[in-house]
């Protein structure tokens, strides 16, 4: 049986790690903190990509609808593996906007949606409001896509860590910082000694180019800061997107609304001028919130790439060795089709989309 060593216990790692042991292989996880501690619980956990990607459609596109399409039955067996539930929420979106002058781009982003075959509507604002009472009278006009989710993020994250253990994962945590041992390509050295893999799985977010200088290649993702905040409520019946922020209901009575981003290295703090700033944008959005204040304010590091797109794939000059990183802000969308495409990649399997986009070596090696 073939060995497979994740570094990097976020939901990523985590996901490809149950793959990886679904399909048979002998899986490690190696976490220099605690699994899901970083971006991966601090995530608001849409499912969005309908409202998310404003442009035409591209091979980002296709890996994001790919994932939203995997969903429902990844849920699933993940629910089943770990014995644990989580909420899942086929909610749908609401994309609300303030002027006219926008209207344009939201009828075209309903014209290249409807050539992929999705289903979006076009409100007026009474006719969002009817669906969302809570909108602010101000809103002109949304696009409505029901095919869009969200998952609570924490349930979620622990649920595949449990499934992971079920499964025969054996996940390692506190380890440490981890490195390549020199000429060894299935070694990683961390605090906990030594840890063999037939293949090494690096799956560790922000912290991607500590691994540039071991693997003589570039792998620029720079950690981007986004700030969050959680009222204890109004409900929402759908997902709210505008363009300066979101907002999501969760069944346990918390709204959540973001995320307002910035550079601070690998800061965690919130700021008041972050928060300041979602809390004046949902007093416009949601006039319910006018008086009120965030219970709970966080941040989490998104790991973002220099074109934006995720990095998945074999290195081409070390194939045992493999990158699942730079996925940004859609993490948890991307879980399960990036846990498919590392599976496939270690199987040689042909790939249900293109990935070519994606691969490390698209970045100039050093």
């Amino acid at each position: 049986m073939a060995s497979v060593s994740i570094v990097g216990g976020g939901v990523i790692g985590l996901s490809i790690a149950y793959e990886c042991r679904k399909r048979g292989f002998e899986v490690t996880v190696i976490e220099s903190g605690v699994c899901g501690g970083q971006a991966s619980g601090a995530a608001a956990g849409m499912l969005a990509p309908y409202s998310e990607i404003t442009e035409d459609p591209d091979d980002f596109f296709k890996l994001c609808q790919r994932s939203l399409n995997l969903y429902p039955d990844w849920v699933e067996h993940i629910m089943q593996s770990s014995n644990e539930s989580f909420e899942f929420s086929n909610c749908g979106s609401l994309y609300a906007i303030f002027h006219e002058a926008d209207l344009l781009s939201l009828e075209a982003k309903k014209r290249w949606q409807s050539e992929y075959g999705i289903q979006s509507y076009l409100l007026s604002g009474d006719e969002a409001r009817e669906k969302e009472p809570l909108l602010s009278d101000d809103v002109y006009a949304a696009l409505w896509c029901p095919a869009e989710s969200h998952i609570y993020a924490p349930g979620y994250v622990k649920a595949l860590i449990q499934a992971c253990r079920n499964a025969g994962v054996s996940i390692i945590e506190h380890a440490g910082e981890a490195e390549l041992v020199d000429g060894e390509p299935h070694l990683v050295s961390t605090d906990k000694g030594l840890i063999k893999g037939d293949f090494i799985v690096l799956a560790t977010g922000a912290w991607s180019q500590n691994w540039e200088k071991g693997l003589n290649c570039s792998l620029p993702v720079f950690p981007i800061r986004g700030q969050i905040c959680a009222y204890d409520g109004p409900s929402l019946s759908h997902i709210v997107f505008t363009s300066q922020g979101y907002f999501v209901g969760k069944e346990n009575g918390t709204l959540i609304a973001g995320a307002s981003e910035d550079i601070a290295g690998f800061n965690t703090s919130v700021t008041e001028h972050g928060i300041n700033r979602l809390e004046s944008w949902s007093k416009k959005v949601l006039p319910d919130l006018r008086e009120e204040r965030p219970f709970h304010k966080w941040a989490g590091l998104r790991p973002a790439s220099q074109d934006g797109f995720p990095i998945i794939g074999k290195v081409i000059e070390k194939p045992s060795i493999l990158i699942a990183s730079g996925h940004y802000r859609n993490g948890i969308l991307l879980s399960p089709v990036t846990a498919e495409i590392i599976a496939n990649e270690i199987e040689e399997m042909p790939q249900e989309i293109p990935i070519e986009s994606f691969r490390p070596e698209r970045f100039q090696f050093v």
